[in-house]
């Protein structure tokens, strides 16, 4: 990271950083240092918040945001950037706010708008360091790559239920995470933080590490996590380092990579990189839940199959469903009747997706989606069920 270039503090920022000052490590330079540094933060959900409040309270002078979502009520038991009072608004508002709220001698400027192959290059030219705070694979291989290519460091972090990663990419001076995952895991192996969950305090411990690493990227003090993997267990409280090589062969970073230019992302995973509110399966495969329960109240035989977890039945469940959990459905198949009619959920659609494409390859035709899942049928059939 570059030397500061002479911007004084003011008298107030002299006191607002005093005990930065105290440190000999940070001093009055690193701390002038981090008021012209420059960081861009894909994402202000679970990962973005802490980082860019810690960020944002240590000073550093200019923060991007970019995320295309807006503020839901699920978002709140981990995503502490925003609150009750700014459901519904542009997430990237709302953080704003809360930014300058904390300290508003920065900038914080905001792209309200998916991160893309299209717009990556200009979004992050003007920043000298990027953090990952983002919940997909085709955004992490983006912004990898990206990283890559204009040779900046790449703050990564990721979650799940309690576990959770963290690490330096920076091919400048080690790997990058191409070379730790040369190929995004199969589509539907690794399930979102929306179908898996993930405990609320874990972001904030991933966060406020990735927020760690920036800040020693920028200073230029201490070991970053540069060819290190930090591991976390939050329920044995444990941590574990492993040590990561540079791939010689890696497609983007050796000497003679493959990747020049920032291709096809959703094309190369195999998913989508965001949130769409289709399963892409085509119309005839799904159903609409208002149209089940007219076929159920009709008398007709149709057969329920729940491919939730079975601690998930706690918190709602359809009469007469059968749970097949989604990870033993190919071992269970002999329980299904392949002449009989059957609509298969989960919570919202995603997992009863893949359910319907390992029935429709094991040769099930009679065999329909309910769009939208059980979530859709607690709002359009049955209120009394919980949406969650």
């Amino acid at each position: 990271m570059p030397a500061p270039t002479g911007h004084p503090l003011s008298h107030e920022e002299i006191l607002r950083y005093s005990r930065h000052l105290l440190m000999p490590e940070v001093g009055l330079s690193g701390q002038q240092r981090l008021k012209e540094s420059s960081v861009l933060i894909i994402g202000t959900g679970g990962l973005g918040s802490p980082v860019s409040m810690y960020l944002a309270a240590a000073g550093v002078g200019r923060i991007g945001l970019v995320d295309y979502d807006k503020v839901d009520f699920t978002n709140l038991q981990r995503q502490i950037v925003h609150g009750t009072s700014t459901l519904g608004e542009r997430k990237v508002e709302s953080a704003r706010r809360r930014l300058l709220d904390l300290n508003p001698s920065i900038q914080i400027d905001t792209t309200d708008e998916p991160f893309t192959s299209e717009n990556a290059f200009g979004i992050a030219d003007s920043y000298s360091l990027v953090i990952d705070g983002t919940d997909n694979f085709p955004t992490r291989y983006l912004v990898n790559d990206l990283c890559v290519l204009t040779h900046k460091p790449n703050i990564y972090g990721s979650i799940f239920r309690f576990e959770g990663q963290v690490s330096v990419f920076w091919a400048d001076r080690g790997p990058c995470y191409r070379c730790l995952f040369p190929e995004p895991p199969p589509p539907g192996l690794v399930p979102s933080c929306a179908e898996g969950g993930v405990f609320g305090v874990l972001p904030g411990t991933i966060g406020t590490l990735q927020a760690t690493e920036a800040l020693k990227v920028l200073l230029g003090i201490g070991r970053p996590l540069i060819g290190k993997l930090l591991v976390y267990d939050a329920l044995s409280m444990s941590f574990d380092e492993l040590s990561l090589k540079k791939n010689p062969r890696c497609k983007v970073c050796s000497a003679e990579p493959e990747i020049t230019t920032l291709i096809d992302y959703e094309a190369f995973c195999g998913v989508p990189g965001h949130d769409r509110a289709d399963t892409g399966l085509a119309a005839e495969w799904e159903v609409e839940p208002q149209e089940v329960s007219r076929r159920l109240a009709a008398g007709e035989k149709l057969r329920l199959v729940d491919v939730r977890e079975p601690h998930e039945l706690e918190i709602s469940h359809i009469a007469g469903a059968d749970l097949i959990p989604l990870g033993q459905l190919a071992s269970r198949l002999h329980e299904l009747d392949s002449a009989r009619e059957m609509v298969v959920f989960c919570k919202s659609g995603t997992r009863s997706a893949r359910a319907l494409e390992l029935l429709a390859g094991a040769g099930f035709r009679k065999v329909k989606n309910l769009r939208g899942g059980i979530n859709a049928w607690a709002e359009e059939v049955d209120p009394s069920l919980p949406v969650y």
